[in-house]
């Protein structure tokens, strides 16, 4: 039974590790969105950092357009950002879990 408790608590730390590799991993996976009309690009890494945005000049004419361009297409971005690290957070999540008994519901 201890061995079964050091081996279980070996498998949560070498999970923990992945779980930290894999949130490392994501900082250099980039989402782009870019607006229906292309005037707009964002760039984020999965990790939800904005890494860039690229706006048409014909935008800086209306800074109220120019707004709810950037509150559209980064919203849109984060979406995507957060599906991606969800996932890939969860499927290293899901590869480590232990096998305790009552657990399997969460498979």
């Amino acid at each position: 039974m201890f061995g079964d408790m050091m081996n279980m608590m070996g498998k949560l730390k070498e999970t923990q590790r992945k779980v930290e590799e894999t949130k490392k991993r994501l900082d250099s996976v980039l989402v782009d969105e870019v607006s229906n009309d292309n005037k707009l690009k964002v760039t984020l890494t999965a990790n939800r950092s904005i890494k860039s945005i690229e706006i048409d000049n014909e935008l800086l004419q209306d800074r109220e357009q120019l707004e709810d361009y950037l509150i559209l297409t980064l919203n849109k971005a984060i979406e995507k950002a957060t599906r991606i690290n969800e996932t890939e957070l969860a499927a290293v999540a899901k590869e480590g879990m232990p096998n305790i008994p009552g657990m399997d519901i969460f498979k």
